[in-house]
């Protein structure tokens, strides 16, 4: 298969504006159209600025609205998800064929099988304004997941749903969303996949130290043989969090993990970096010690993994299979029961 030309892949960092204070969903709304009206102009004028051939951008994480504080999961999922066909999404189809870029980024998203609650989805839009990628979220801390609904889930959109690689005229392109990026095993099964290129939609508190995340990105492109194009807020104002806590570090490592990028803190272009997809399937192909992808005994991790269901799955469907939105506390709940499993198992 023929590789495509080495192009340019940008992380924008940009700046978020929440919807949490916003009266309604009306209003909330207006906010998230605003915002993808203001992320065209900054793409077009960054692309005019750059050259023609960015043809990759990458956007931050729920960079439209922000992530809920108080606000009960159907709360925010009247007020803050996306619908797969709604006015955000058409906009920023808009947005990927104005700019003539591959788009990536990150919402909350509604699905009507599954009412009452929303998914954190990471999506690829094309050039031309057809969705080609859409990953929901797997791993989250409090935001329910295809695996919360498994059996549901799987029997609506199938297996391959769970772990999406797009194969597209840039490599094939998976996402990891923001925390994800912490769970080796995730990247692992989406390079097994193919994957070599992985788009990272965060929204991070970032230090001039290292942070678990920054060591990450460039340990799951080492791992993976794969470039890690990560893109972080450039803050998020309307909320009581200190505005500038989530600034900086947007990033492009290759498959090496040298960071070939990165942006200071404030809005920001500067995380812009050529993509070789042909240079990297070369040494994806060329035995040695550096060559990890190929030296995984993989069966022996299955083997080990084996009798360790950590994480329980389905556990937001009811007996009958029908989906439930989680209550309030549910997931700390959760956690705790997990935790309690793990400590009566004399495995932490």
């Amino acid at each position: 298969m023929d590789a495509p030309p080495p192009y340019l892949a940008l992380a924008l960092q940009a700046r978020c504006t929440s919807v949490n204070a916003a009266l309604d969903a009306g209003a909330a709304r207006s906010l998230m159209l605003a915002a993808v009206a203001r992320l065209r102009g900054q793409i077009i004028a960054a692309k005019a600025f750059i050259g023609t051939d960015v043809k990759l951008v990458v956007l931050p994480e729920y960079v439209l609205t922000g992530f809920p504080i108080a606000e009960t999961v159907p709360h925010w999922a009247a007020k803050a998800a996306l619908d797969t066909d709604g006015p955000e999404y058409v906009a920023l189809a808009e947005t990927a064929q104005a700019a003539s870029v591959h788009l990536a980024g990150n919402a909350y998203e509604r699905d009507p099988h599954f009412p009452g609650v929303y998914f954190q989805t990471s999506f690829l839009i094309g050039p031309d304004g057809r969705t080609l990628l859409r990953y929901r979220r797997l791993i989250s801390m409090f935001s329910p997941s295809p695996y919360d609904f498994y059996d549901r889930y799987v029997g609506l959109y199938g297996q391959d749903s769970l772990l999406p690689v797009a194969d597209t005229a840039l490599g094939r392109i998976a996402a990891i969303a923001s925390e994800e990026i912490l769970y080796p095993e995730l990247a692992r099964a989406l390079a097994l996949r193919g994957a070599e290129l992985f788009i990272h939609a965060s929204s991070e508190v970032a230090s001039p130290l290292p942070t678990a995340k920054n060591i990450a990105k460039q340990a799951r492109a080492i791992e993976n043989l794969a470039y890690v194009v990560s893109a972080n807020t450039a803050g998020i104002e309307g909320t009581a969090i200190p505005a500038e806590s989530t600034d900086a570090a947007s990033k492009i490592v290759d498959y090496r993990g040298l960071v070939l990028a990165e942006a200071g803190y404030g809005e920001s272009m500067a995380a812009v970096a050529e993509i070789d997809i042909g240079s990297l399937r070369r040494y994806r192909r060329r035995p040695g010690l550096a060559n990890l992808l190929s030296r995984q005994p993989v069966a022996l991790w299955a083997e080990a993994y084996q009798g360790h269901d950590i994480h329980p799955r389905n556990s937001l469907l009811q007996p009958d299979g029908t989906p439930q939105s989680p209550p309030v506390g549910f997931f700390r709940e959760r956690q705790q029961s997990v935790i309690d499993r793990l400590a009566a198992a004399g495995i932490i």
